[in-house]
Parts: C-alpha cells; structure tokens; sequence
C-alpha cells in the first residue's frame, strides 16, 4: 500500500522492490531518500527500527544503506534500500528521526559512510585515529593496526602459577 503511495506522489524513485514474508522492500535513487522519508513519515511510518549498511565489494556502487520503518498503526513494515558508492554521502534524517543519530555514527564508523546535515558525524566505537573500517569487507582480518598487533604472541602472565601447582 505505501509503496503504491510513493510510487503515485513521486514517479520513478522506485528502482526496485520486493515483498517478502510481508515485509516490503524498495530500492530508492539516493537524492530522493530524503523526500521519501519525509513523504513515509507523513504517511504514518514514524518509527525508524534500524539504519545500518551492507559491504558488497565486487559491485558498484559498493553499498547499501539499509533502512527499516514501522507504522504502529497498520502495523505495517518497509525497508528502504539506498545504494551508495565509496566516498559517496547521504543527507541525514536526525530531523525527522532522533534515533538516527546514533545509527549514522555507527555507519560511519563501521563502514565509511558520511551522512551529510549530521549533527556529530565523529567514530562511536573507534578511536578517533584509527586507520580504516572494520566492518568493509576489504578490512584486514588481523585488525590492521600495527600498534594493536605490536605485541602479539607475547605472554602477560609472566611467572604466574597454575591453579594446580
């Protein structure tokens, strides 16, 4: 029903959709993410349940911003997929959601991704030098960090005793 709506108020920002288990998911052009999100809150989806990103290295562009809305009252659920590719941005949507601060922040950190309008686009679980993004799929299994992995194989226990002994 609401991808019917969108696809009436504004023609051709659909890519792509899809319905599973009867939740609904569309592929949007990135410059209408935020009209959509506007458009779905007047609507009746206020309630943003998740914003994160998907790493697919071998296709462009590389990522997708995935975001799940809720209606409370028909109950009803759409997932909105944004492609994004490296060292692309999106406009941020902490005007209409609050809780979308945080997830940008950790998409930002985890992934790369900036969102443009973001009232603290800083890391939320890195250091704020840390070289990379853990969760690109690209990122060296061994943390990449040579100051983390300076010491690695050496023994803290020192002349510590086993239980046993």
């Amino acid at each position: 029903m609401i991808i019917e709506r969108i696809d009436e108020v504004m023609p051709g920002t659909i890519t792509n959709r899809h319905d599973f288990r009867g939740d609904q998911t569309i592929v949007i052009d990135p410059s209408k993410y935020p009209d959509v999100v506007k458009f779905i809150f007047d609507e009746g989806f206020q309630l943003m349940i998740d914003l994160t990103a998907v790493d697919w290295p071998d296709r462009q562009p590389r990522f997708d911003i995935v975001v799940q809305f809720q209606n409370l009252i028909s109950q009803e659920r759409l997932r909105i997929k944004i492609p994004v590719g490296m060292g692309q941005s999106l406009p941020s949507i902490t005007g209409f959601h609050k809780c979308a601060n945080w997830f940008e922040r950790e998409v930002f950190d985890m992934f790369g991704i900036s969102f443009d309008g973001h009232p603290n686009m800083t890391r939320l679980f890195m250091w704020s030098d840390f070289n990379g993004h853990p969760l690109q799929k690209d990122f060296p299994l061994d943390g990449g960090d040579t100051w983390c992995n300076s010491d690695a194989g050496t023994s803290y226990a020192g002349r510590a005793k086993s239980l046993a002994d």
